[in-house]
C-alpha cells in the first residue's frame, strides 16, 4: 500500500470482511516480537471460542516486531478464518490496542496479552448473562474472589507501587488498572479509543480516566492469574514513565484534549 493516509497501518484481510455469522466478542491481542508465545496463545483461545455459542473473532496488532510475529499470525490463520492481522510498523502497546480497538466488530471488546496469564475460559466472567450492565470491565488481580498464581513478591509490590500512582495523580476506587485483560461494549470502545492517545503502557490509566469523566460504569471482575516469567515490566523506568505520562493525561484533560465525544 502506498498512499500517505494507508503508510503506517497495514490490515491483511485473512478472512472474508463480511462474516456470515453475527461477532458478539472480539478478543484483540497487542503482539510485540510473540513468536514463540502467539501459537500456543491461538491455539488455546481458538479451542476455547469452539466450544461457545457465539460468534467471535480474534484480531492479532503485530506492532514493530523484528521476529516473525505476523508471519506465525499469518500461518495460522490460514486455517482459521476469524483470525485478522493488523500489521503496525509503531511500537507501543496503546498504539496497538487503539488500532485493534477500531478494528474489532464485535459487540464486546476484550483486550488480551499474548502470555495468556489468564486463562482464557475466565473470559465469560466479562460477558452476559455472568456480568451485564456495564461499559468498561477492568481484569483484576486484587479483587476479593481473584487468585494469583506463582507470583514472586516483588513482583507483587511492582503492582501496589502502580496501583497507587494511579490513587494519587489519576484517580481512586480501583486495586488494578494494569492489568492486561479488559473488556468494553462496543460503543464505549469507539468513543474512548477515538479519544485515546497515547501509545505506550500507560493507555490503560488513559482511556479509564476518560471514561469516568464521560460517566461510564466500570467494573472490576476478579480473575485468576499466572505469573509469567518474561513479564518486560521495570520497576523503575516503568514507573517513572506512568507518572510521567499520569501528568500528561492530567494535562490533556485540562486542555479540553478529551472533552468532545467521538462522532463514529
Amino acid at each position: 500500500m502506498t498512499c500517505a493516509a494507508c503508510r503506517y497501518r497495514v490490515t491483511r484481510h485473512l478472512s472474508p470482511v463480511t462474516s456470515p455469522v453475527s461477532i458478539f466478542l472480539s478478543i484483540i491481542i497487542p503482539a510485540h516480537n510473540e513468536e514463540k508465545r502467539l501459537p500456543d496463545t491461538l491455539a488455546k483461545i481458538e479451542d476455547f471460542l469452539a466450544r461457545q455459542t457465539y460468534g467471535a473473532e480474534i484480531v492479532v496488532v503485530e506492532n514493530g516486531s523484528r521476529d516473525r510475529t505476523a508471519a506465525v499470525v499469518e500461518e495460522f490463520a490460514r486455517t482459521h478464518p476469524n483470525v485478522r492481522l493488523i500489521a503496525e510498523t509503531r511500537r507501543g502497546k496503546g498504539l496497538a490496542v487503539r488500532e485493534g480497538m477500531r478494528a474489532a466488530r464485535g459487540e464486546f471488546r476484550f483486550i488480551c496479552d499474548a502470555d495468556l496469564s489468564m486463562p482464557i475460559d475466565e473470559v465469560n466472567k466479562f460477558l452476559p448473562p455472568a456480568l451485564d450492565s456495564y461499559d468498561v470491565a477492568i481484569g483484576s488481580r486484587e479483587a476479593p474472589g481473584a487468585r494469583r498464581y506463582d507470583e514472586p513478591l516483588y513482583r507483587h509490590w511492582m503492582g501496589r507501587v502502580f496501583s497507587n500512582l494511579v490513587k494519587v495523580f489519576a484517580f481512586g476506587g480501583f486495586e488494578d488498572t494494569q492489568c492486561g485483560f479488559k473488556c468494553f461494549r462496543a460503543n464505549a470502545a469507539r468513543d474512548l479509543f477515538e479519544a485515546q492517545v497515547l501509545d505506550g503502557m500507560s493507555f490503560d490509566v488513559e482511556v479509564l480516566f476518560i471514561a469516568l469523566r464521560r460517566g461510564y460504569k466500570i467494573v472490576e471482575v476478579p480473575i485468576d492469574w499466572y505469573y509469567m516469567s518474561e513479564s518486560r515490566v521495570r520497576l523503575i523506568d516503568d514507573s517513572l514513565r506512568m507518572l510521567a505520562d499520569m501528568m500528561t493525561i492530567r494535562r490533556n484533560w485540562q486542555e479540553g484534549r478529551y472533552h468532545a465525544h467521538s462522532q463514529i
